[in-house]
């Protein structure tokens, strides 16, 4: 019989008893172990080795007479002493006040919500048996701490530190959705934008708030309102926020007199969806065939298992079949562009069973799908390229607009009517869907003030009208000082050759040439010049010099440019901090989304809706 050792058993004696295990391999009875020699049970108190050592003396004094030696085994006093020490201090609990507790307690906060887990993980027995095995001084709390104190604190403290990083910068952009929860819970999320003195482009999740009234544009307006205000955020600060299409946002933005930018995602979702129903007969059942056809695959483990043994023989991708999801872009093409990839596979299953043989398609439906995937497939990474949220994407949605339109959807020599048809109807969705006057002037600024493009989309008269709209923002942003004098102490800084805000006295003394001389007294002429100018003429030339500069390369990030040429366009830096924040698509939300569908589960559909903002907020903003 395999018998378990005592826990932090200490005596030697332990050394020939054991207990019956378990089912988990633990101990059944402390209080009757067994010996290893007879397999004999003792009957003993859990801490007490009497009967133990009486039993070795009686019927095994062989062993017996070894455990002297082994107690008393060389080993010095002060070692013995030292291990009852270690031996008492291990089963010292931290006091929940230390340092050490808050430490290891905060660890397993930031887990929970990091990691989005539930509550109840600090109560499971493996859970707390790992930290236990970590570290046996540390007793994790429970549950009700960890919802009630613990994440509240962390939410405050995360909350703290956004707060004071928000409170320098000078402009921000914003994203905004709806979303129900699995017990149909409706939410309203806002997500903001900005870019920071390094110009580095951060966004932070601020809110998922819970919105029980019906929506209308008046309340999501009065709900958005309220958030900027909880978050003490200035509205005059945000430059545009993007949405979606829906009626009832559009109408709340309109209302609250913001800037607005349709998200680009769900336009081209649109434009696709538009494109497909022009020859609806024809293109609804062959996307219904395919819908079909993939489902057939995903329900049945057999079919799955089939398809990859017919994969093999003919020598195709082992890929699984993709279904479209209404919800996310871009599914549908890659949908019709698998079954085509897959079709010999998958005729060879289908071939092989009665029941699925009508999902079979016919020469007619591929023809169909052909004329679909060629249609949709130059613009499937479109969506991803421009759902980013670490680099600059409105300034590109204008480039890809007019690359849409002049190359990706015009008509082509081997071109199908069906996949013509598509094209034409798509790149009319599009263009419609950004032929607002304000949207055009907001996408032309945006593109300006890119060095990437620097106004190469523009003719000349819009060019002039956007430069004019420049200028006067440049004079609206700045006070009526700053223009001129900061050029004056930058220039007189730089050439002084240091800091002014530094003591003199401590640089090493050094003999000046008449070129220093001149530098400087060049320098100050300039500074007076352009301190002498008009505002209007300092921020037009300026926009000039801007748009006269090469455009770097494509694949350059423009926020790298900005970062080391803001010294020389001082004026042009603060537009592009407050232009180059937008986001072409609202994916921040359908990602903040996405993170809320993973924390408000079917098994967790009693969480309260300030308890999933709390832990949807630190899930998207804790650092790792």
């Amino acid at each position: 019989m395999a018998l378990v050792s005592k826990p932090n058993a200490t005596a030697a004696v332990w050394e020939h008893f054991g207990f019956k295990p378990n089912g988990r391999g633990e101990p059944t009875n402390l209080s009757e172990p067994t010996c290893r020699i007879c397999l004999k049970t003792i009957l003993t108190k859990r801490a007490n080795t009497t009967n133990l050592s009486l039993h070795l003396k009686h019927n095994h004094p062989m062993q017996f007479s070894q455990l002297g030696k082994k107690q008393t085994g060389g080993n010095p006093p002060s070692s013995r002493q030292s291990t009852i020490t270690a031996a008492f201090s291990r089963q010292t609990k931290y006091k929940q006040d230390s340092a050490k507790w808050c430490a290891l307690t905060d660890c397993v906060v930031r887990f929970i919500a990091r990691e989005m887990m539930p509550f109840s993980i600090v109560e499971k027995p493996a859970f707390r048996r790992m930290l236990q095995t970590f570290d046996s001084q540390y007793e994790l709390p429970g549950r009700t701490y960890v919802s009630q104190t613990a994440i509240p604190q962390l939410y405050n403290s995360v909350k703290d530190e956004i707060l004071k990083e928000m409170k320098d910068i000078q402009f921000y952009s914003a994203t905004t959705d709806m979303w129900s929860s699995t017990n149909m819970t409706p939410y309203l999320s806002l997500t903001i934008h900005y870019i920071t003195a390094d110009w580095t482009l951060h966004s932070k999740c601020l809110e998922t708030r819970y919105v029980p009234d019906n929506h209308t544009a008046d309340i999501l307006g009065e709900n958005l309102k309220s958030a900027l205000a909880d978050w003490g955020l200035d509205e005059h600060k945000l430059v545009c926020i993007t949405t979606d299409n829906g009626a009832n946002i559009v109408a709340a933005i309109r209302n609250l007199g913001w800037s607005w930018l349709n998200c680009f995602g769900h336009n081209l979702h649109l434009a696709v969806c538009h494109g497909l129903d022009g020859d609806k007969d024809r293109t609804a059942r062959a996307i219904g065939l395919c819908k079909n056809l993939v489902n057939a695959f995903n329900l049945s483990w057999l079919k799955r298992r089939d398809l990859r043994k017919a994969q093999s023989e003919a020598n195709l991708p082992q890929h699984s079949l993709i279904l479209d999801v209404v919800t996310r872009w871009g599914t549908k093409q890659k949908m019709v562009e698998r079954v085509l990839e897959q079709l010999p596979a998958i005729r060879s299953v289908l071939v092989q069973d009665r029941k699925y043989s009508h999902l079979n398609p016919t020469w007619q439906d591929v023809s169909v799908l052909e004329s679909i995937n060629a249609a949709m497939k130059p613009l499937a990474d479109l969506t991803d390229i421009l759902s980013g949220e670490k680099y600059v994407t409105v300034s590109s949605v204008k480039p890809v607009l007019e690359l849409i339109k002049d190359d990706l959807l015009s008509p082509g020599p081997d071109d199908t009517a069906l996949t013509a048809s598509i094209k034409e109807r798509m790149c009319r969705v599009l263009t419609e869907k950004y032929k607002s006057p304000a949207i055009q002037v907001l996408l032309r600024k945006a593109t300006i003030l890119d060095p990437r493009y620097r106004g190469s989309m523009e003719e000349a008269e819009a060019l002039d009208d956007v430069k004019q709209q420049l200028v006067q923002e440049l004079l609206d942003i700045q006070g009526p000082e700053e223009i001129g004098e900061g050029a004056s102490s930058e220039s007189c800084s730089q050439a002084a050759g240091g800091n002014m805000g530094e003591p003199t006295a401590a640089a090493p003394t050094k003999k000046k040439r008449l070129s220093d001389l001149l530098q400087n007294r060049k320098a100050h002429l300039t500074s007076q010049t352009q301190a002498s100018l008009p505002k209007r003429v300092q921020a037009d030339t300026e926009l000039t010099k801007f748009l006269q500069e090469d455009a770097i390369d494509a694949a350059c990030d423009p926020l790298m440019w900005w970062h080391d040429n803001q010294r020389k366009f001082p004026l042009m830096a603060k537009l592009a901090q407050k232009y180059m924040c937008i986001c072409a698509t609202s994916t921040s939300s359908e990602r903040m989304f996405s993170t809320a569908g993973n924390i408000a589960t079917p098994e967790r559909s009693c969480l309260k809706p300030h308890k999933v903002n709390m832990l949807v907020f630190l899930a998207r903003n804790l650092q790792d």
